[in-house]
This record gives structure tokens, C-alpha cells and sequence, in this order.
């Protein structure tokens, strides 16, 4: 196989997941025209691998596709996959559920390993501090009582503030009431937001109280759109600093998956609108994971159509050069191997 991209000459990165195709972390593969490509992570460009060097790594990757990798986007033509640290284009059906959630899941998965460390962390500085303190006479029972009581608790309010500060939100926007003008909401306040659907787009809304009149849905604060949609993910990611127990991240996917997406998991909770801290714990995990799945999917579905018209563009080259440069009948034989039938 090549060990540099054809197009720009940028070294391919090892990798250590494919025997055959020790080369790059994104490639494409299409069985049915035993078609292999390293897509070049500088240039983005597709080089075409030669002939003899495709069997074993397109059977390779088939099966690293059907027994590990996680369906990522999809067109009618091609679709995304990863598989460990691997990104790879396959191109033709793909019997794959989509399951973009899994990577939200991880990652609340993670929080709450970082966490209890932090927790750790915070009761080994605060007994060291005690222990400074009582060997020099200068702390009382009452001071032992507050830092061993509160010292996990600080450094973990430290590292959330400085991951996200003190606001969900800031910008100007006039009380349609009273003229009030709002220009933060504080995390503190985050359990009396409201969420609702908007009646034109089904999208989700935020509604703050007013703090001059006390209105609230019909006036105060109103978010909308993609305003909305990165505020609420800023609130959950914060609500949920802590991350969750693997338990309860299969739970909270086990109600979208019940739901039928992301997106109708979403209206359901949301269909008589709710404040956040009515929202109970599991359902809130699965709200982030929805909230994050649908931005995320969105992206991934622009990336998918930029490499359905590459593959396009590649296919037509490769198809004249393993045409013109390939006995046919190898090329027939590798094909049955890969895709027969």
C-alpha cells in the first residue's frame, strides 16, 4: 500500500487496528468494485491503493465494518462509519443501525470517572491542609469539621467554573412586557428554565422568568432556534457535570431507542413543556444525549454529501484506471471474494 497521500505526498499516519491496511485512520472501501482508498487527513484528497494490494485488507475491513464499527451518517449511496480511532467510508448498503448516541453516552460515562477523581483529589488536599493546620495550633475542631466536610465539593465547583463560568447565557433581548432588559442567566437559575416546543418549527424553546414583572412563557427571556439549541446544551452539559454510572447511560438510551430517535424522545418529554429541574435524572441524561445527537447529526450529514460527490469524482478515475490498468478477469475474481453474489 502507498504510504503517502498521491495528491499532496503528506505521509499517511500509521495505524495499529488493520493488518492489511496499516496505513491512515480514514479510508474508503467499496466491495462490490473492489475499490480501496486512504483519504489523506491534510488535503482530504482520496488515493486510489493498487490492485494487488486490496484482497485482503477490503476483506478486512468488511469485517471490521460489520462486526465493530458504529454507523456515524448515511446517504443512499455511502455511509460513515468509526471503529475505534479508524473513520471509514463505505460505499453501498450497509446493514448498520445508526446509533450516534453511543459517543454522548461515553462521554457522560467519562464525567463521572473525572468526577469521583476530582472528589479524591479534593478530600486528599483538604486532610493535608487539615493536618498543616492542626500540627501548627492554628485550627479549631469546627475549621476540621468544614474543610474535610466541604473540600471534594470546592475543587469540583472550581472545575466546573472554570470549564463553563458563571453563565448559561448572555446577550440582550427585551421583556415583550414590561421592557426589561435581559442580558445573562446565571447557572444558578438553570431548575426554574422552561422548555418548551415551538408550535411553528417543533423546535425547542427556553423561557426564563421576567425579574422585573414575573411573567414567564408569554414575556421575560425567549430563546429560539440555534440560540436555544446551544444554550440547552451548555445548561445539560453543566447540569451534568457529574456524569452518570453506566447503568443509567443505558437506561437514558433505552428510553430514545423506546422512543423511536432523538427527536421524537425530545417532543415527548417536551410536548406540555416542563422547568428543567422537573425533568428527572435519567430523562435529563437522555434529553443531552438527544440535544447532542441532533447537532451532532446535523454536521455529519453536511460531511456525508461532501464525500458522496469526492467518491463520485474518485469513482470515475479509479473505474478508468483498474479498467485500463487491471486484467479484467483478476478484477471480476476480486470482486466475487470481496462482495459474492
Amino acid at each position: 500500500m502507498f504510504t503517502r497521500c498521491l495528491v499532496c505526498s503528506t505521509p499517511f499516519e500509521a495505524n495499529e487496528e488493520l493488518e492489511h491496511a496499516p496505513h491512515a485512520y480514514r479510508l474508503a472501501f467499496d466491495p462490490s468494485r473492489g475499490r480501496l482508498w486512504a483519504i489523506c487527513q491534510n488535503c482530504r484528497r482520496w488515493s486510489l491503493m493498487p490492485i494487488e494490494g486490496r484482497w485482503e485488507a477490503l476483506e478486512e475491513l468488511e469485517k471490521v465494518t460489520v462486526d465493530r464499527a458504529r454507523l456515524l451518517s448515511r446517504t443512499d449511496n455511502i455511509a460513515l462509519m468509526r471503529a475505534g480511532p479508524l473513520e471509514i467510508v463505505r460505499v453501498g448498503p450497509a446493514k448498520l443501525k445508526e446509533e450516534a448516541w453511543w459517543r454522548y453516552g461515553k462521554e457522560l460515562a467519562g464525567r463521572k470517572r473525572n468526577w469521583d477523581k476530582l472528589g479524591v483529589a479534593g478530600s486528599v488536599a483538604a486532610g493535608a491542609v487539615v493536618a498543616g493546620g492542626w500540627a501548627a495550633g492554628g485550627i479549631s475542631l469546627l475549621g476540621v469539621w468544614i474543610i474535610l466536610g466541604h473540600g471534594s465539593d470546592t475543587l469540583r465547583d472550581a472545575a466546573r467554573w472554570l470549564r463553563f463560568g458563571s453563565s448559561a447565557w448572555k446577550g440582550q433581548q427585551e421583556c415583550s412586557n414590561c421592557g426589561f432588559n435581559v442580558q445573562s442567566v446565571a447557572f444558578r437559575d438553570r431548575h426554574a428554565l422552561g422548555l418548551f416546543l415551538s408550535q411553528e418549527t417543533g423546535e425547542v424553546e427556553i423561557v426564563s422568568r421576567c425579574a422585573r414583572c414575573g411573567l414567564y412563557r408569554d414575556a421575560g427571556l425567549r430563546l429560539t432556534g440555534d440560540e436555544a439549541d446551544r444554550t440547552l446544551r451548555r445548561v445539560l452539559a453543566y447540569h451534568h457535570f457529574a456524569g452518570a454510572s453506566e447503568e443509567r447511560v443505558f437506561q437514558a438510551t433505552h428510553l430514545i431507542q423506546e422512543a423511536g430517535s432523538p427527536q421524537d424522545f425530545t417532543r415527548i418529554v417536551l410536548r406540555d413543556g416542563k422547568r428543567l429541574g422537573d425533568v428527572q435524572r435519567t430523562g435529563g441524561i437522555a434529553l443531552e444525549i438527544a440535544a447532542n445527537e441532533a447537532a451532532e447529526q446535523a454536521l455529519l450529514e453536511l460531511e456525508v454529501a461532501e464525500l458522496e460527490a469526492r467518491w463520485r469524482r474518485e469513482e470515475e478515475l479509479a473505474a478508468i484506471i483498474d479498467g485500463e490498468l487491471t486484467p479484467l478477469p483478476l478484477l471480476e475474481q476480486m470482486r466475487r471474494r470481496i462482495a459474492p453474489g
